[in-house]
């Protein structure tokens, strides 16, 4: 008995297109669309403020129409989360980068530190540091002050870890997290694309200030600063 074969398709004949490659292409194409609502959205916030911006203005930036915004996302107020999820996660991504590499920790903290600073520099700098506060549902709220608490306890255990291998002078990791975040939120409301220096230029400048306070002192032992700092913090208890 002959055996059965499945016949080839005719010559020049292309194959038929698969519905899952399709699939896949709509679903990356409407992620792009979602990024691009997301990103004009930030740059606008960024100029006029959230209250002052309307989905109206948004959607006029795009050349879309309003309705086609919110096929993306269900309110502004979503929009400015996202825009802040969306400037956080560059920052949580530096600290998955740098996590497990023989380096001194103050080398993958100067790492995360400049994604931080590049981050605020970024479209998504004003929402990051703005966003919470704004009026925000409860559940938003939370989960911002939660991504805060992330980064902010990220930043301690790298100092804390630096101290440890001696990459970096003992010092209140609790208050040079707070330095080192501050000093770098505060580009946000400076920094606007059109200056000289780049977002990466002026996070490198930053990163580089930082090394210097950092970097473990040569000669003799000086006096630990956490005396100074208890008695700074009851005078401001007051």
């Amino acid at each position: 008995m002959a055996s059965r074969r499945s016949t080839p398709p005719a010559a020049g004949r292309p194959a038929p297109a698969s519905p899952w490659r399709a699939s896949r292409e709509r679903l990356r194409d409407r992620e792009v669309k979602r990024e691009a609502v997301i990103r004009t959205a930030a740059r606008e916030f960024n100029r006029k403020g959230y209250h002052n911006t309307s989905l109206d203005d948004i959607a006029a930036r795009l050349e879309v129409t309003k309705p086609t915004v919110y096929y993306y996302v269900t309110s502004k107020e979503q929009l400015l989360f996202e825009c802040f999820v969306a400037g956080v996660e560059q920052i949580r991504a530096a600290f998955r980068e740098v996590t497990g590499l023989p380096v001194p920790a103050r080398a993958r903290l100067s790492a995360v530190l400049r994604h931080y600073g590049e981050a605020v520099a970024s479209e998504f700098g004003w929402c990051m540091v703005r966003a919470e506060d704004q009026d925000l549902s409860p559940a938003m709220s939370r989960h911002i002050k939660q991504l805060k608490s992330e980064i902010d306890h990220g930043i301690r255990r790298l100092i804390r870890e630096g101290i440890q291998d001696g990459s970096i002078e003992p010092c209140d990791a609790k208050m040079t997290a707070f330095a080192l975040a501050g000093a770098l939120n505060w580009i946000a409301h400076w920094y606007r694309e059109d200056q000289s220096l780049t977002g990466a230029q002026i996070a490198e400048a930053f990163v580089a200030i930082f090394e210097g306070g950092l970097r473990p002192r040569r000669g003799p032992a000086r006096p630990s600063a956490r005396p100074r700092l208890r008695r700074a913090r009851a005078s401001l208890a007051r």
